[in-house]
C-alpha cells in the first residue's frame, strides 16, 4: 500500500471504510488487555521465587560487619548489599547506600530535602522565587510528577538518538541559575530505549551550571536490563566521568532491583560523592533507623554477586525479548512505509517509543480503549501530561501473555491507521 499522504481522497474514503469495519469486529471481541505500564509478568516475577527460599529460621542472619540484621544498625546498608549494589552501578561500595524498596522513593526524597533544607548549604528551594528542572522529552513521567508536586517548573529538552539535546542543556544550565537539576534516565530511556553516547555522558560530566546546587539525577533504572546478550548497549560510568571532570558533586545515580527480582519489595541504591552521602546521611538519621537489612541479605545470598545477577537477567530476557520482537514485527508489517507513524527498535529496558502523525495520539489511545485496549495516557511522556504535538505513545510490552499482546499490538496498529486516515480526512480537530 501506498504512503496515505499520497492517496486521493476517494481512495482515503474508501480505505476508512474499510478500517472502521475491521475496528467494530475487534470491539465485538469484548477484550479487556492492558499495555499501559512497564510491570514484569507472571513469568518473570516466577524467576525470583528462589528469594523466598534463602533465609529461614536456622540461618545465620548476621551480616559481615557483625550486625544483627534483625535489629537496629547499619544505617546506609550491609556491606555485602552495597558490594552487591556496588557492582550493578558500577562505583565503589563506598559511595553507595542502600535504602528500601524504592528508588522512586529515594527521587522523591533527594528533591524534597533539597526543597526544605538545601543542597550543601545552598539557599532552600522553598526560599526561591523560582525553581526549574529540565526533563528529557519523552521521558519518565513519575520523574515529572515528582518536581510537578513541588512546584517546580518542568522545562522539556528533547531526546536524540544520543541522548539529550547537550547544546541545548549546556545553554540552558549554564545561563540560568534557577535550574537545579535535570531528570535522566540514560540507559534504554523510558520511553525510547535509548542509551547516551560516550560523547553526551562527558558533556554530561563537563556542565558549568550556573547554580552551585545543580544536580545530575541519573536514574540508571535499565542498567542491567538487556535484550540482546550479544548485541546490548554499554554506558560511561558517570561518577567516575564527573570526578575527571573536576565536578565530582554533579550527580545522583539511582537504581534498584525492581525489575530484577520482585517490584515492591526489591532493594534501592543512590550513589553519589562522598561530600554528598555525608549530607544525606546527616538527614537520614533524623528519618530512619535503618532500612530492611532482611531484605537485603535475601538479595545478596540469591544473587551472591554481579555474576548471579547477569545469569539472572538472561532468563528475563529470554522471557520478554519474544514480546518485543512481535510488537516490532506487526508495527512493521502493518505500519511500514504508510508514512503514518515511526518506532523505536530497543537493545533493552522495557519500552517502545511510538510516534504518530501530529494531533493523532490522543485519539489512537482513545480508540484502543473503546475496543478493550488499556494503553499508557497520550502525553504522559511529557511533563504535565502536555505533549505539542499530540503524537508520542508509550508501549509496553512485557506484561500481557504473548498471544494477548499479538492481538493488543494489532489493534494498536488498526488504530493508527484509522486514526491517521481520519485525520487526512480533516475529521480530526
Amino acid at each position: 500500500m501506498k504512503p496515505y499522504a499520497e492517496m486521493t481522497r476517494d481512495e482515503l474514503l474508501a480505505l476508512q471504510a474499510e478500517l472502521k469495519k475491521k475496528y467494530r469486529e475487534m470491539q465485538a471481541l469484548n477484550l479487556n488487555l492492558n499495555m499501559s505500564r512497564g510491570k514484569p509478568c507472571a513469568e518473570q516475577l516466577d524467576l525470583s521465587m528462589g528469594l523466598m527460599d534463602v533465609l529461614n529460621s536456622d540461618t545465620e542472619l548476621r551480616a559481615e560487619d557483625g550486625v544483627d540484621c534483625r535489629n537496629y544498625g547499619d544505617l546506609t546498608g550491609i556491606p555485602e548489599a552495597r558490594r552487591l549494589m556496588s557492582e550493578i552501578m558500577e562505583v565503589p561500595a563506598d559511595n553507595i547506600i542502600v535504602y528500601g524498596n524504592s528508588s522512586l522513593n529515594i527521587m522523591y526524597d533527594t528533591v524534597s530535602r533539597s526543597y526544605t533544607h538545601g543542597v550543601m548549604g545552598n539557599t532552600p528551594w522553598c526560599r526561591l522565587d523560582h525553581v526549574k528542572f529540565l526533563c528529557v522529552v519523552p521521558g519518565y513521567d513519575r520523574h515529572f510528577a515528582i518536581t510537578q508536586y513541588f512546584g517546580i517548573e518542568n522545562v522539556p529538552v528533547p531526546m536524540l538518538p544520543t541522548g539529550p539535546d547537550m547544546d541545548l542543556v549546556e545553554k540552558l544550565v549554564s545561563e540560568d541559575e534557577s535550574i537545579k537539576g535535570i531528570w535522566c534516565v540514560p540507559k534504554y530511556s523510558n520511553p525510547t530505549g535509548n542509551s547516551y553516547s560516550d560523547e553526551t555522558v562527558r558533556r554530561f560530566a563537563r556542565l558549568k551550571p550556573a547554580a552551585k546546587d545543580f544536580r545530575i539525577y541519573w536514574d540508571n533504572a535499565y542498567c542491567v536490563h538487556h535484550l540482546y546478550e550479544d548485541d546490548h548497549d554499554t554506558l560511561i560510568e558517570i561518577l567516575d566521568e564527573c570526578r575527571r571532570a573536576g565536578n565530582p558533586d554533579l550527580v545522583y545515580k539511582f537504581a534498584s532491583t525492581s525489575k530484577i527480582t520482585f517490584p515492591g519489595s526489591g532493594i534501592a541504591a543512590m550513589a553519589a560523592s562522598l561530600n554528598n552521602l555525608d549530607e544525606i546521611r546527616k538527614q537520614m538519621n533524623f528519618q530512619t533507623i535503618g532500612h530492611d537489612k532482611l531484605n537485603q541479605m535475601r538479595h545478596v545470598r540469591y544473587f551472591k554477586d554481579i555474576h548471579g545477577v547477569e545469569e539472572h537477567m538472561k532468563k528475563q530476557a529470554d522471557i520478554i525479548r519474544p514480546k518485543f520482537e512481535l510488537v516490532e514485527q506487526i508495527l512493521e508489517e502493518e505500519l511500514s512505509g504508510l508514512g503514518i507513524g515511526s518506532w523505536t527498535n530497543p537493545k533493552g529496558g522495557y519500552f517502545i517509543s511510538f510516534d504518530a502523525m501530529e494531533g493523532c495520539a490522543k485519539e489512537i489511545v482513545a480508540r484502543c480503549a473503546k475496543a478493550g485496549v488499556a494503553m499508557t495516557p497520550a502525553g504522559a511522556t511529557w511533563p504535565g501530561g502536555r505533549d505539542p504535538k499530540d503524537s508520542n505513545i508509550r508501549i509496553a510490552p512485557t506484561f500481557p501473555p504473548i498471544e494477548e499482546l499479538r492481538t493488543a499490538a494489532e489493534l494498536f496498529a488498526l488504530c493508527v491507521k484509522y486514526v491517521s486516515a481520519d485525520k487526512l480526512l480533516g475529521n480530526l480537530d
